[in-house]
C-alpha cells in the first residue's frame, strides 16, 4: 500500500494522534477542520459564515499542498452541532465549488472539538 502524509503550516496542526491528510492510491483522505486560524491558533467565532469560510480556508490550504483543489473533491462529510446552522453553512460551502459538487452528507453532533459549531472533512481525487 502507497501512503504519503499532508502536512502545512497553512492550515492548522493536528491536535492529536492524526495527519492533516493522508494520500493513499491516489485518494486523499483530508482530516476534519475546525474554524482555527494556523497562523494565531485562535478559534475563528462570531457568525457561522465566518467560521465556515475559516474551515474552507484550511482545507483548501491541505488540498493546495497536495497540489490539487476543490474541483477534485468527491465526498465531503459536514457535522454541525445545530441543523438550524445548516442554511448559512451550505451557502459558504456552495460558493467554494464551481460545478459538479462532491457528494455530501451532513451530519447534527453534540458536540465538536474545541467547542465549535462546524467541521468539514473531505475525500478527493489525485
Amino acid at each position: 500500500m502507497d501512503k504519503k502524509v499532508i502536512n502545512t503550516t497553512k492550515a492548522p496542526a493536528p491536535i492529536g494522534p492524526y495527519n492533516q491528510a493522508v494520500i493513499s492510491n491516489n485518494m486523499i483522505y483530508v482530516s476534519g477542520q475546525i474554524p482555527l486560524n494556523p497562523e494565531t491558533n485562535e478559534l475563528i467565532t462570531g457568525d457561522i459564515a465566518t467560521e465556515t469560510h475559516q474551515v474552507m480556508r484550511n482545507l483548501d490550504a491541505i488540498l493546495e499542498e497536495a497540489g490539487i483543489n476543490f474541483n477534485h473533491v468527491v465526498k465531503s462529510t459536514i457535522f454541525l452541532t445545530d441543523m438550524s446552522l445548516f442554511a448559512a453553512v451550505n451557502e459558504v460551502y456552495g460558493s467554494y465549488f464551481s460545478a459538479d459538487y462532491p457528494a455530501r452528507e451532513t451530519v447534527a453532533v453534540k458536540g465538536l472539538p474545541k467547542n465549535v459549531n462546524v467541521e468539514i472533512s473531505m475525500i478527493a481525487t489525485m
